[in-house]
């Protein structure tokens, strides 16, 4: 049988094999101050996560600035605002960088981020990022898909939106331009999503289809979706990561707060190990209590010579008389000797 597909994230090994990889994305919820994003890697360390990402992008790398419908959004959080505004509030300036890499370092906890352009990728390459993350949105980009793979590091690609031949695509990009391995995350592209829409079932469909890791990247209320896919077979989890819901920020109504994330890193991890492998046998935790599984008992005394019946033999708890299975064989049966209520039964008693 061969292993399951893995990679490592600065000597993190990331697979079926090894526990779930949760990622705490701080996104655009420092609010504009780099002393929030600090205190948010602070936070987040406290978790216990095992990663904290960031994103690398300006307003001006990720969009364009103009007065045109299709630039405008229309529903959900952010109703009625222009990209360019949105994500020039949300952007996590390149200058704040080096300090937010170093405070991770300090912290003991990796740091790595999404790329949204080559002078990203650029960027974080240069801080030493020992992986990226490629965006839902930015899932068909192949060429930057390629760029950021040129570095060598492992490549976590979310799929919201993409299809079969889409997340197919971008996969072999990454391969192919020198990715040392490839993390697919399942993900709904709504802000925040449903979770009648989670579909956590595509986790362990992308498991049997692509030889690599997967996982989930949730935005959904609540930590019930990122559970639920531990126990489909997701080896990474991302969830987005406040400080307060009530302080607000571009992504803090589907954030969780330190005390929830923390929770949804020990249940992660929990479900995991409970999970276990698949077996019949005995365990040696369990081989105390087998003595009181029910077996064959005699139940009121009976004499020698006279005939078992359901009056004085029956199925009881512990387990020191013969197989309750056998209980035909033994009625109608005459005893080989007197028999005492509550002896476990045994062949030698009976002729």
């Amino acid at each position: 049988m061969s292993a399951s597909p893995e990679i490592e994230i600065a000597g993190r090994r990331i697979g079926a094999d090894h526990p779930p990889y949760v990622i705490c994305e701080l996104s655009g919820n420092h609010n504009g101050s780099l002393e929030r994003a600090l205190s948010l890697i602070d936070a987040a360390a406290a978790t216990g996560c095992d990663a904290i990402k960031v994103q690398t992008y300006t307003a001006d790398t990720i969009t364009l600035d103009v007065d045109r419908p299709e630039f405008r959004i229309t529903g959900g959080l952010w109703d009625g605002r222009s990209l360019h505004e949105l994500y020039r509030e949300a952007q996590t300036p390149y200058e704040w960088h080096p300090a937010l890499f170093a405070r991770a370092a300090e912290r003991g906890v990796t740091l790595f981020s999404s790329p949204f352009d080559e002078t990203a990728v650029d960027l974080l390459a240069g801080l030493g990022a020992p992986a990226y993350k490629i965006a839902s949105f930015e899932a068909v980009d192949l060429p930057l898909i390629r760029y950021a793979a040129k570095q060598g590091k492992p490549l976590i690609i979310s799929t919201g939106m993409a299809n079969l031949a889409e997340i197919e695509a971008a996969r072999t990009a990454a391969l192919e331009a020198g990715a040392a391995g490839v993390v697919l995350l399942h993900c709904v592209s709504s802000y925040p999503a449903e979770l009648a829409d989670a579909n956590v079932r595509t986790v362990a469909d992308m498991a049997g289809r692509f030889s690599s890791p997967v996982g989930l990247s949730d935005h959904t209320h609540g930590t019930a979706a990122s559970v639920a896919a531990i126990a489909m077979g997701a080896s990474v989890i991302e969830k987005h990561f406040t400080l307060a819901r009530s302080d607000g920020g571009p992504d803090a109504a589907f954030s969780l707060e330190p005390a929830e994330f923390t929770a949804l890193v020990r249940d992660c991890k929990d479900a995991w190990t409970a999970l276990g492998r698949a077996h019949y046998d005995l365990l040696g935790s369990e081989r105390a209590n087998r003595q009181f599984r029910r077996s064959l008992y005699v139940t009121a005394d009976v004499k020698a010579g006279e005939l078992l019946s359901r009056a004085n033999v029956r199925s009881v708890r512990p387990g020191n008389g013969l197989p309750p299975a056998h209980l035909d064989e033994v009625l109608g049966r005459r005893a080989a000797r007197d028999l005492t209520r509550g002896e476990p039964l045994a062949w030698d008693m009976l002729k």
